[in-house]
């Protein structure tokens, strides 16, 4: 009798214990919702010229400014963007947006749901300069960003921006580093819906010095692969070689030690200078590259000690008009469709064992599949009337970037999803609690 009552108590608290977890797993169970969020397009600034290609005619949007919530049908398989950011159901197939500046430049870039950082490698804040770092706001309520600066006088004062529900900021590279050459650009959100793209657009006087968008990776890290640089030879001077400016930073705390290979369809070999080389953490530093390839095109794999952001800096000649591009780095590839109207890109694929199929809906409606399969590197031309490129499958560690040339310039593209499918977690109502 002495220990029955302990007894009892101990086996009444255990009985509750049980029966609370078992009450809660009736009430919420596990559930997923799965969608693909709506992907942003950059605006039109004055003077540019901009077209998105899509899936298809059904594809539906609406420009981030209009108060209302109902999309509408494009009607085009490439959408004119005259003025302001719109969003786009691209439903995981990855819209592109090609811009210009009419007998200048142009340049591309994804599409893409919002991303909390990105980081951008190229631009400059020089007398030259007319570049501008746009960040798009698309959801309900106001957004705060960091935009932290580094050029190759250190990091600059982080400055704070706010913007507005459904609207988007234009800031001069010019505002964020005066007189600054060298330009590297986090863009960092607190809060918000928030797209970041940056122009590159340089002159001189009246005189065009050429542009291109700036593509963004999402982290720093210890490899890059830039998959996609092209090898244009002078017409002039055949037995001249392409300079090219890799640029690099490393933000944290510590000194980075960086090499450099190259990839081409002439072989693997270190640039000259860029092999266990040393670089001040802080500051953006660059090399200069003058490969001698007989491909139209290579590939850089990056490798540091410590993370770094990186990109390459290339001059080329468009209908007999000087015009340059920034090559970033890529992720891995993987099963992605991308929407490719009015543009025929040249695919390139880097990696050490490449083994990609890839399924292209042309605007007839029909298919063509292809299987492009090397070593170190492999080009792959996109149909004329291609509509929508599929990468079916992938080999373990290839990346991949798309040429792409105009009448007014020319333009690199990342082989990246910008439309992504997510997940969230969702609770489920049991019936058991209305009727025990």
């Amino acid at each position: 009798m002495k220990f029955r009552r302990p007894i009892i108590v101990v086996g009444l608290l255990a009985t509750v214990l049980v029966s609370s977890n078992y009450l809660d797993n009736s009430v919420f169970s596990s559930g997923y919702t799965k969608n693909y969020p709506v992907v942003v397009c950059p605006p039109t600034l004055p003077g540019l010229a901009s077209q998105v290609s899509v899936s298809g005619k059904k594809t539906k949007y609406r420009y981030v400014a209009s108060k209302k919530t109902t999309m509408s049908p494009t009607g085009f398989a490439r959408l004119p963007i005259t003025k302001d950011a719109i969003l786009i159901d691209a439903v995981g197939i990855t819209p592109t947006i090609w811009q210009s500046r009419s007998g200048s430049w142009a340049g591309g870039t994804l599409c893409s749901g919002p991303i909390s950082s990105q980081w951008f490698v190229g631009g400059a804040a020089d007398i030259t300069s007319k570049g501008r770092l746009l960040i798009v706001n698309s959801g309900l309520s106001e957004a705060i960003i960091d935009v932290e600066v580094w050029s190759e006088s250190g990091a600059q004062a982080v400055k704070v921006l706010t913007v507005p529900a459904r609207t988007y900021s234009v800031q001069g590279l010019d505002s964020l580093a005066p007189g600054q050459q060298k330009l590297a650009i986090h863009v960092s959100a607190r809060s918000g819906r928030v797209n970041a793209f940056v122009v590159d657009e340089r002159g001189k006087g009246l005189r065009g010095l050429g542009g291109d968008m700036v593509n963004s990776v999402e982290d720093v890290s210890k490899v890059q692969v830039i998959p996609a640089i092209p090898n244009q030879k002078s017409r002039s001077n055949r037995s001249a070689k392409p300079e090219y400016v890799l640029r690099v930073l490393a933000p944290g705390q510590l000194a980075a030690r960086i090499s450099a290979e190259i990839l081409s369809a002439d072989g693997r070999f270190i640039p000259v200078g860029l092999n266990e080389r040393e670089i001040k953490n802080g500051i953006v530093t660059e090399f200069r590259i003058t490969p001698d390839l007989s491909a139209s095109a290579f590939a850089l794999r990056i490798t540091s000690d410590e993370p770094i952001v990186s990109s390459v800096f290339s001059r080329v000649v468009v209908s007999g008009r000087s015009d340059f591009l920034w090559s970033t780095p890529a992720a891995p590839l993987q099963e992605m469709s991308i929407a490719v109207s009015g543009l025929t890109p040249l695919f390139v694929f880097a990696g050490d064992s490449i083994d990609v199929t890839i399924d292209t809906r042309l605007s007839n409606g029909k298919h063509k599949i292809a299987r492009v399969k090397a070593t170190d590197i492999a080009t792959w031309r996109v149909p004329n009337s291609a509509r929508v490129v599929t990468i079916v499958r992938t080999s373990k560690n290839v990346t991949g970037g798309a040429l792409v040339s105009s009448i007014n310039g020319y333009g690199y593209i990342p082989l990246t999803p910008g439309s992504v499918l997510t997940k969230a977690a969702i609770p489920l109502s049991n019936i058991r609690v209305l009727n025990p």
